[in-house]
């Protein structure tokens, strides 16, 4: 990465001219906006069996109900960049925030299912909003520091959502009503939102920031984020294939016991938020694409192992190698959208993350269809091709970017 002079030549004076203690302020405030995020996603993770036992639900209700949450993303990042934009940040990170917490403190309190459905809906819009403002934020605040940051911010996501699903489980197993928890989940979010945001960096208007879109139409023209949108497409397949189906590998072809199964996702999830806070050394030292090529080329071989030597220990330490391998596609390739020449870094992550949504959704459904028709070996075969077509594109796309 070049050095911090040349990185604060094309950003805004608001924000060149902040001090280092409102800057390092504004650090640390994104901070806390990304493990809240993971830490409310894996609250309501966890209350999943509690919301298809409370309201009576079969595998297809619960299945439309988890669509909702996913519905209300995707929505949200085709239409709510240009208000982003508009707005800054600050104020985005705020009502996106707000609103997931309200809605996870209402999920088990409305008594009809399709409450349930819309407030799982505006929950998921909620959670796109904040994803694409925070994202945002964590670019400009990564510009104007003149050094990676990215990595280890989505690694505070990680740990959100590890902190929130172990608090979650110990809170419920010793006796905590499910509302209740919710509640407090909700409480706390709001706090944390309500003295992090006043901390961000000063919102600077599309008029006056240089690298701001023209018409919105041109984010859905440009060849270099429909290129970061298919990537990062790819990468979602993978890993939301592995969070759904490791545990089911380690179970039906490993033959493992129910606790070594479930230690696959830990695995997985262990790896992904080590590399995470590597990550950002690395970029620093090596470049975006070389951290990208080496590390898809690490879950690709990961993957094969796990897949040619079905046994517990090969399998544990090939779903962990995933994770090392994965963990740093998102933030790369999230901190590339932020930068497209001429477009806003909100319409850019919009564009970029809402693709990569559609290939989290896709990646269950592919690899079952697959494991449907032949094996589940052959199905999780499909995540080696996606890490091996990013070793190889990932580089060149970000390359031609000049990232």
């Amino acid at each position: 990465m070049s050095d911090r002079s040349s990185d604060l030549s094309g950003l805004p004076a608001a924000h060149r001219d902040l001090p280092a203690a409102s800057l390092q302020r504004a650090r640390y405030a994104t901070m806390a906006l990304f493990f809240i995020a993971g830490m409310m996603y894996a609250s309501w993770g966890v209350h999943v069996p509690t919301v298809r036992d409370r309201f009576h639900l079969d595998p297809a209700l619960l299945s439309i109900a988890l669509l909702a949450v996913a519905g209300g993303s995707i929505t949200a990042m085709a239409t709510n960049a240009s208000w982003i934009a508009r707005v800054g940040t600050r104020r985005a990170c705020l009502a996106g925030g707000l609103a997931m917490a309200v809605c996870a403190a209402l999920i088990l309190i409305v008594p009809l299912y399709w409450m349930l459905l819309a407030v799982l809906a505006v929950f998921g819009a909620g959670m796109a909003t904040l994803d694409v403002a925070m994202n945002a934020e964590a670019s400009a605040v990564e510009q104007t520091l003149g050094r990676p940051i990215m990595s280890s911010l989505h690694g505070m996501f990680s740990v959100g959502g590890m902190v929130g699903a172990a608090v979650g489980g110990a809170l419920l197993s010793r006796g905590m009503a499910p509302a209740v928890h919710l509640a407090l989940v909700a409480i706390l979010s709001s706090l944390v939102l309500l003295v992090a945001c006043p901390a961000v960096l000063p919102h600077v208007p599309q008029a006056e920031h240089p690298d701001a879109a023209t018409p919105r139409a041109n984010r859905w023209r440009s060849p270099a984020l429909w290129a970061l949108g298919a990537t990062a497409l790819v990468a979602l397949i993978a890993e939301g294939a592995m969070y759904d189906w490791a545990t089911v590998y380690m179970r039906d072809v490993v033959v493992a016991t129910p606790a070594l199964a479930s230690a696959a996702y830990a695995a997985f999830s262990g790896g992904m938020a080590a590399a995470r806070f590597a990550g950002d050394a690395v970029r620093a030292r090596f470049g975006a694409p070389q951290l990208v090529m080496a590390s898809a080329s690490l879950a690709c071989a990961g993957m094969i192992g796990a897949l040619l030597l079905p046994y517990s220990f090969t399998a544990l330490t090939g779903f962990t190698l995933m994770g090392l391998g994965l963990a740093n596609m998102m933030p790369v390739l999230f901190a590339a959208a932020a930068r497209v020449e001429g477009i806003h870094a909100a319409e850019g992550l919009a564009h970029v993350a809402g693709l990569a949504y559609f290939g989290l959704l896709l990646g269950p459904v592919i690899i079952g269809g697959v494991a449907q028709v032949t094996s589940l070996p052959i199905g999780l075969s499909v995540v080696a091709v996606c890490s091996a077509v990013i070793a190889f594109a990932g580089p060149k796309v970000l390359r031609r970017l000049k990232i």
